[in-house]
């Protein structure tokens, strides 16, 4: 007999980068399942504005993921305002996208120190209250790079192979130690954002809308997903190319031209996301400009 699937409703959120993207959809979702959901993101004002679009069971929030700080700050405001701390979203992250060999040191270090810092201060923060009631819910944005490994976005996929990785290890510890807290890790294909933008499809494959991520995420709070693919057809195809050789599974995805999505950006089309995203990190000079803008 299949189990009942999790009522959310009253239970308090606090999404990070949730002021636009994926992380906006999630807290409009959540929303709408009648939890009461703290949006943080560095754009403080941005925050606030979507929070008034979505009631007064929503607040905004500044919020700096790679400052442990302001992260317990973000977290201690959310359980003042609303309670305890039963689900988290470590979703802010970017993705400045080129050659590898092009990228220059302050790129990947922003990079690394967002999507992958970002997310170890969040669970080091909210981990601890979560288990003190044994219950709660940490829920990571990774990538299909995170599995696959994306050329055009190497210290990218590095980054999301990380929360892939630490989410395992630490869902391990939990589980050593009988606590009831969950985890989970999304994987989405390339989504609708301004973060996608100019990037290729893959043949068989559409680029996602936010909705389409932000519902697999209130999915896998009702029923305990652990591993969560979206779209949820690509969990069939990642486990077929465990199958087939290297060269065979290789040979498939250059023929979807899997390997062409983030290498064949326009980044032209990515222009305006690229600046925004070399000066997310306040504190650390942009790096250079990525060499696809010069003219």
């Amino acid at each position: 007999m299949a189990k009942q699937p999790r009522i959310l409703v009253g239970q308090v959120a606090a999404v990070t980068g949730a002021a636009r993207g994926i992380g906006k959809a999630t807290a409009q979702a959540f929303a709408r399942e009648g939890m009461k959901v703290a949006i943080g993101d560095l754009d403080a004002e941005l925050a606030e504005q979507a929070a008034a679009e979505m009631g007064p069971n929503a607040a905004g929030f500044e919020l700096d993921v790679t400052k442990r700080d302001s992260f317990e700050a973000f977290v201690d405001a959310a359980e003042e305002r609303f309670g305890p701390l039963d689900v988290l979203v470590n979703n802010a992250g970017i993705m400045p996208l080129g050659r590898f060999i092009d990228e220059d040191e302050a790129t990947a270090v922003r990079m690394i120190d967002i999507n992958l810092h970002g997310v170890i201060h969040g669970m080091k923060i909210a981990l601890p209250r979560m288990m003190a009631r044994d219950r709660g819910h940490v829920v990571n944005i990774a990538s299909q790079a995170g599995k696959y490994g994306a050329p055009g976005g190497a210290t990218y996929s590095a980054t999301k192979h990380a929360v892939v990785g630490l989410t395992e290890a630490v869902r391990g510890e939990l589980h050593i130690e009988g606590s009831a807290v969950e985890l989970s890790y999304v994987m989405p294909f390339v989504v609708k954002t301004e973060l996608g933008a100019g990037t290729e499809g893959a043949r068989g494959m559409k680029k996602l809308e936010p909705a389409d991520v932000a519902d697999a995420i209130v999915d896998a709070l009702k029923h305990g997903v652990v591993d969560v693919w979206v779209p949820r057809s690509s969990r069939h195809t990642h486990r077929l190319a465990a199958l087939l050789p290297r060269r065979a599974s290789e040979g498939v995805a250059r023929a979807m031209k899997a390997d062409r999505v983030l290498m064949g950006a326009d980044m032209r089309a990515r222009a305006a996301y690229e600046v925004r995203a070399a000066n997310s990190e306040p504190g650390l000079e942009p790096g250079e400009e990525p060499r696809q803008l010069t003219s």
